[in-house]
């Protein structure tokens, strides 16, 4: 086990161990329970009933949180003429196509979210094998894969995040930070559930909703009701 400081001691003596929390509840306490002197970034662990051993129940997608993270993400866009223009004057940090290739191979990384046009894919394909294993390929299903690139550098600015189970059928998300109010970081964190409940694979089976863990940056987790979850939107 590692050992714990004074600080995070004294913050998880606040949460109870034993209790599912109501969103909201456990928003507050995740707010109470940041020891850190820095801004602390607000992280959802959902357990899903899934097996990602099939590809048919590997979950993946993207949702535009209404509050942001807190974060500005710096975005490259692989786009040539016309759309590269666009995507500059959306906002892009980054655009390019062969030089970014380049750069990226010798091993430049200074970018968050990856977005390319369909035509660029087969040059931007060659960087599977370094992308891949971040998170920083494009892809269809998340919407960085298009040749309306304004629109995903915009939704990305607003705090666009990506979301995908690993290997033990985990999601894990940021959904902003406690600076943020508690209502805020509710709306957010709702954005993130409604989405990964909407993307229910059929071939799961049984409880979808396993558990489903907040915390800060340096905070103790505090599990929140997942019954609570599947009401709210049948309600």
């Amino acid at each position: 086990m590692p050992k714990r400081g004074k600080k995070y001691i004294e913050a998880a003596k606040l949460v109870d161990r034993s209790r599912l929390y109501d969103p909201y509840e456990a928003m507050e306490l995740v707010k109470k329970t940041a020891p850190a002197k820095f801004d602390e970034t607000v992280d959802v662990a959902v357990r899903l009933g899934v097996d990602v051993r099939h590809a048919d129940q590997q979950i993946r997608g993207a949702v535009v949180l209404p509050h942001g993270t807190g974060k500005t993400a710096r975005v490259l866009v692989f786009a040539k003429g016309e759309k590269a223009k666009e995507a500059e004057a959306a906002g892009a940090d980054y655009v390019g196509a062969e030089e970014y290739i380049t750069k990226i191979q010798e091993g430049w990384l200074d970018f968050d979210v990856a977005v390319a046009t369909p035509d660029m894919m087969p040059l931007v394909g060659r960087l599977g094998r370094i992308l891949g294993p971040r998170g920083l390929m494009p892809n269809p299903k998340t919407g960085t894969v298009t040749f309306d690139v304004a629109n995903a550098v915009r939704e990305i600015k607003a705090g666009k995040i990506e979301y995908r189970t690993d290997k033990a059928g985990i999601v894990h998300a940021p959904i902003g930070k406690v600076s943020f109010e508690t209502e805020k970081l509710v709306e957010n964190f709702r954005a993130l559930m409604d989405a990964i409940v909407r993307a229910k694979p059929a071939a799961a089976k049984g409880q979808y909703l396993r558990s489903i863990t907040v915390s800060s940056t340096m905070g103790p987790g505090i599990k929140i009701n997942p019954a609570r979850i599947t009401a709210s939107r049948e309600s």
